[in-house]
């Protein structure tokens, strides 16, 4: 299945970035080191992050005091990682400034990070996300254990819950990354914000990153990726769907034009969109009579699903499907790949907000109709 449980966008986003030739002129040496103490047996290993994975460079030799120093060319912003004898993983974030690590065995929390300002921009990322997985995990727990007692109140709580823990996160990661000024650790950042609901802060910082860094493969990576995406960000014209309703009559969305309108896209088999259904319908029903309306996408198979979900959850809006699952030709242009997924639209015809649901379709449509 394709939908998502509780919607929690996570990337890991060290492996999104590789370094190419860049127009600074920041080549030079990096010199890694530090000092293990009490380590158990193996070895110490740094590896580079290119392409999709990291690329071990080499092995570093300790002396019998536990010290290493390493040195390294780095011609351009490059992410590196340290595993320590396979039990403590340090990631570094290098351009121009040495770094030392320290660590002790014995003292699980003493490890200590100085030098190279970038790598400790990422490493305060890094203690953010820490703390937000530890909630995620715990939403993650709480969900099926309501999900085990078939707790339908609970489990809407917890998507409710989780939801508006995503979205304080991002403002969480937003406010950081203002924080770090030019530090091109912001680049870590960018996998940690939802392109869909953050993309003008996105692409605003990848802007910047393409000016200060110019020729930098992952950034002008991620600047098509958003290219890309420009087509269905906020401010933009939503695009034209056109497909048949239950009767099989051709329905289009710029029929609605003048009206706020919610796409959204569901499913019968999927059952968070079931389960959001009697929120929209509530919500229908208050602010129809305002100018509010809802076109509803089927990502189903067979027409028999669609319109007994339509009968049986009481959807009295505009219905349309392809039956096409995932292929829909609605489904593709909207580069939907998960649902419950909505898009609102305002009375020009533009987006205005994305994924919203629960609480956050609430607060919108008050926003907008009181």
């Amino acid at each position: 299945m394709k939908y998502t449980m509780i919607g929690v966008w996570m990337i890991v986003s060290m492996a999104l970035f590789s370094c190419g030739e860049s127009g600074k002129d920041t080549e030079g040496k990096v010199t890694v080191s530090g000092k293990i103490e009490n380590a158990p047996d193996g070895v110490v290993v740094l590896s580079q992050f290119t392409d999709s994975r990291p690329k071990v460079l080499d092995t570093l030799d300790l002396d019998k005091n536990g010290e290493f120093s390493y040195e390294l060319a780095v011609a351009t912003p490059t992410f590196y990682e340290l595993n320590i004898y396979g039990q403590k993983v340090v990631r570094l974030a290098l351009l121009d400034e040495d770094v030392n690590i320290n660590y002790n065995f014995s003292s699980p929390e003493s490890l200590t990070v100085e030098g190279s300002a970038d790598t400790q921009e990422m490493l305060k990322l890094e203690k953010l996300m820490e703390t937000y997985q530890a909630d995620v995990n715990s939403l993650n727990e709480a969900y099926y254990e309501a999900m085990s007692k078939n707790d339908s109140e609970q489990i809407k709580k917890i998507q409710a819950d989780a939801m508006t823990l995503e979205s304080e996160q991002a403002e969480r990661v937003k406010e950081m990354i203002n924080s770090m000024g030019d530090s091109f650790a912001t680049m870590s950042a960018i996998g940690l914000l939802n392109p869909k609901t953050d993309f003008q802060f996105i692409d605003e910082l990848v802007a910047k990153l393409n000016e200060n860094y110019p020729g930098t493969t992952a950034i002008l990576q991620v600047k098509q990726q958003l290219d890309e995406m420009r087509a269905l960000s906020v401010g933009q014209p939503a695009p034209e769907i056109e497909l048949p309703n239950p009767d099989g009559s051709m329905v289009k969305l710029s029929d609605l034009r003048g009206k706020y309108v919610l796409i959204d896209f569901w499913a019968a088999w999927c059952k968070p969109c079931r389960q959001e259904n009697p929120n929209v319908v509530r919500l229908y029903n208050e602010y129809k009579d305002k100018g509010f309306e809802v076109f509803g996408v089927s990502l189903d198979r067979t027409k028999e699903d669609w319109v007994q979900a339509i009968a049986d959850d009481g959807l009295t809006w505009t219905q349309v499907s392809d039956l096409k699952y995932f292929n829909s030709a609605a489904a593709e242009l909207y580069q939907i790949d998960a649902i419950p997924a909505t898009y609102m639209i305002g009375p020009d015809g533009k987006i205005i907000a994305k994924d919203l649901r629960g609480p956050s379709l609430e607060d919108k449509l008050a926003e907008l109709f009181d």
